[in-house]
């Protein structure tokens, strides 16, 4: 039966990457562009920007200079370009923790409670008496072999540091230093794999080789993405921003992940 299913969700694949971006779905991301040009001048994310409490996060160390005191009172701002270059500082020294600690707070933003998802699950998973040699190997391996490699290095370990989470880590690390081959890495989470949910479970309507969505609900579950997953959400993401590249509408230079940032924030009606 597995065999089976596994068969159908590649076929589903490639359906997808033949068939590229439907339509609606390029008019729904035009359109997010038009509200979003003047907010990303430079046509790329770097100013999307989240809301945090430092001080919520007052047990948290490495704490990144670039991040607000915590002993301020209120709340803050974190934008992709600031976790960027804390990021780039903290790999420079090879403090990959401080450098997942930018990635994390600016992932989680002001989402949480203060007993638990937020601060004190990042407190708990820089526990972990391996986890800096865990995040460097998965840096190297981004160097070396690329960013499906270095998914596979952090996805063994058990951590608490889920595939949302560390490819945000991934994304910014991709920023800093070279990737070996392959894609750039790009952030992966509930929100975007249920957009790519979406789009395949659509394929394989109109094909047949998933007519009930149940292929699209395994592969493009809510968490827990396999290494091969990653590769073709990050395959798919730079054919579609190639395909993207030659439409009016939306800036032909921009970066596979503007779409990511769309593609989080957009939602769109698919025809049937």
């Amino acid at each position: 039966m597995d065999d089976d299913r596994q068969s159908r969700a590649d076929a589903v694949d490639r359906e997808m990457a033949a068939r590229g971006l439907p339509e609606e779905v390029v008019a729904a991301l035009v359109h997010w562009w038009s509200a979003n040009a003047g907010r990303y001048p430079d046509a790329t994310p770097g100013a999307h920007t989240v809301h945090y409490t430092p001080a919520r996060w007052a047990e948290i160390t490495p704490w990144p200079a670039a991040l607000a005191s915590r002993s301020s009172a209120g709340d803050a701002e974190i934008s992709r370009a600031l976790v960027a270059s804390a990021v780039a500082d903290a790999l420079g020294r090879e403090a990959y923790t401080e450098a997942l600690v930018a990635t994390y707070v600016w992932g989680k933003g002001k989402s949480g409670t203060p007993a638990g998802s937020g601060p004190t699950t990042l407190k708990n998973i820089l526990a972990a008496d391996d986890l800096e040699n865990v995040l460097a190997k998965a840096v190297a391996a981004l160097r070396e072999d690329g960013a499906r490699r270095a998914y596979e290095v952090l996805l063994l370990p058990s951590n608490g540091l889920g595939p949302s989470f560390f490819t945000k880590f991934l994304y910014f690390a991709g920023q800093a230093v070279p990737t070996g081959r392959g894609p750039q890495p790009l952030v992966l989470d509930q929100v975007l794999a249920r957009r790519m949910r979406g789009l395949a479970a659509q394929v394989g309507k109109d094909t047949g080789y998933d007519p009930d969505g149940s292929v699209a609900a395994w592969v493009w579950s809510d968490g827990g993405w396999s290494p091969h997953r990653y590769e073709v959400y990050l395959s798919f993401l730079q054919a579609a921003a190639r395909q993207l590249s030659k439409v009016g509408g939306w800036p032909p230079d921009a970066g596979t992940d503007l779409l990511e940032c769309a593609l989080f924030t957009t939602r769109w009606t698919t025809p049937g």
